[in-house]
C-alpha cells in the first residue's frame, strides 16, 4: 500500500460511508480542496455545506444540524478550526452534539506554508474541554477505520489529520479500537510512543537504536484522549523509560497527557519531544529535523536520555 495522507483516506472514506448513510454531510470553510471533502461535495451536492471563510458560523451550523439528527463533519484546517474554540466550547462540547470536527494540516509538516497554517496547539485546546475525544490516525488504513468509528460515535469527536504523505505500519489485520493503542514494534529498554506522522520516524529511530544494543518499543497513540493508560502503564513498567514523539506543541498534547497519567499512577523517567516556539516555513524534513523529530533527531535524544 502507497504512503497517502490522512487527509486522502479521510476524504475518500466519507465518500463511501455517505452512500450507506444519508445523516452524513460535510460543512467548510472555502478549503475543501484541501481538507479533500470537495468530491464529496459534487457526488452529493444537497449534503454538502460551503460557509465561506466563517469558522465560528459553521461550527454553529454543524452543531444545529446535529441536534437535528445530521452526522455534521466540520472540516478546516486545525489551526482554524479548533481557533473558534468559545464556539466549539459552547456549541459543541456544552450541548454534547454529535458534530465531527476535522482539522487537516495538522502539525510543521504542513511545510512552506508556515507557522499561520500549523496547527500545532490543537491537541491541547480541545484537551481541555469534557466530552471531546481526539484521534489521530497513523496511516490511510487506521484513517478509514477511525471515520467509521466517528460516524457511530455518539457525541462530539477531533479528528486530527495530515497534509503530508504517511507511510503504511498498520498490519494488515489491524482493527481500530477506541481508546487503544498500537505494539507496533515489542521492546524492553525504552518505550517510544508515537501518534500520526512522528510515528513511522519513531519506528525507524528504534531500528538504528538496535544497533547500540537498545530495545525500543513502539507504540502508535492514535487515541490521545482518551488514552490507552493499561497499555501505557504496562510498558512504562517494563522499559522503566518513555519517550513521547508528536508533531504538536510540547505542551498541552501527548507528552502532557502521558506525563500526568504516569505522575499519578506510575513515576517514570520521561523525555518529550515535539515543538518548542512557532512553526516556521521550510520543507517537512527539514521542519522535522531542525526540531528533532525525524529519526536522527529521535535517536539522538533517546541516546542521551538513557545516557548511552
Amino acid at each position: 500500500m502507497p504512503a497517502k495522507a490522512s487527509r486522502a483516506a479521510f476524504g475518500e472514506a466519507i465518500i463511501e460511508l455517505g452512500a450507506k448513510d444519508e445523516r452524513i454531510v460535510t460543512l467548510d470553510a472555502d478549503l475543501s480542496k484541501s481538507t479533500m471533502t470537495a468530491k464529496f461535495a459534487k457526488t452529493y451536492p444537497d449534503r454538502a455545506f460551503n460557509l465561506g471563510i466563517a469558522e465560528a458560523n459553521m461550527i454553529g451550523i454543524g452543531a444545529g444540524l446535529a441536534l437535528t439528527g445530521k452526522i455534521p463533519f466540520v472540516c478546516s484546517f486545525a489551526c482554524f478550526v479548533v481557533g473558534r474554540f468559545e464556539t466549539i466550547r459552547i456549541s459543541v462540547a456544552y450541548t454534547r452534539a454529535t458534530v465531527k470536527i476535522v482539522g487537516t494540516h495538522a502539525g510543521i509538516a504542513i511545510g512552506e506554508d508556515g507557522y499561520s497554517q500549523m496547527g500545532i496547539e490543537d491537541i491541547a485546546c480541545i484537551r481541555a474541554l469534557p466530552d471531546i475525544p481526539i484521534i489521530q490516525p497513523v496511516d490511510e488504513v487506521e484513517t478509514r477505520q477511525v471515520v467509521a468509528y466517528a460516524v457511530e460515535h455518539e457525541g462530539p469527536l477531533y479528528l486530527r489529520l495530515t497534509r503530508q504523505n504517511l507511510e503504511p505500519v498498520c498490519p494488515p489485520d489491524y482493527r481500530f479500537r477506541f481508546g487503544r493503542w498500537l505494539v507496533l514494534r515489542p521492546g524492553r529498554d525504552v518505550t517510544l510512543i508515537g501518534t500520526g506522522g512522528t510515528v513511522f520516524n519513531a519506528l525507524e529511530a528504534a531500528k538504528r537504536l538496535e544497533g547500540d544494543g537498545l530495545s525500543a518499543e513502539v507504540l502508535n497513540a492514535a487515541c490521545l484522549k482518551p488514552l490507552d493508560e493499561e497499555l501505557l502503564l504496562r510498558s512504562a513498567g517494563k522499559t522503566g523509560h518513555v519517550v513521547t514523539v508528536e508533531d504538536h506543541s510540547i505542551a498541552g498534547g501527548l507528552g502532557g497527557a502521558v506525563a500526568e497519567t504516569l505522575g499519578e499512577a506510575l513515576p517514570t523517567p520521561l523525555k518529550r519531544l515535539g515543538v518548542q516556539g512557532f512553526g516556521e516555513s521550510g520543507d517537512p524534513k527539514g521542519l522535522y529535523a531542525k526540531h528533532g523529530l525525524d529519526p536522527a533527531g529521535i535517536t539522538t535524544a533517546v541516546r542521551k536520555f538513557l545516557d548511552r
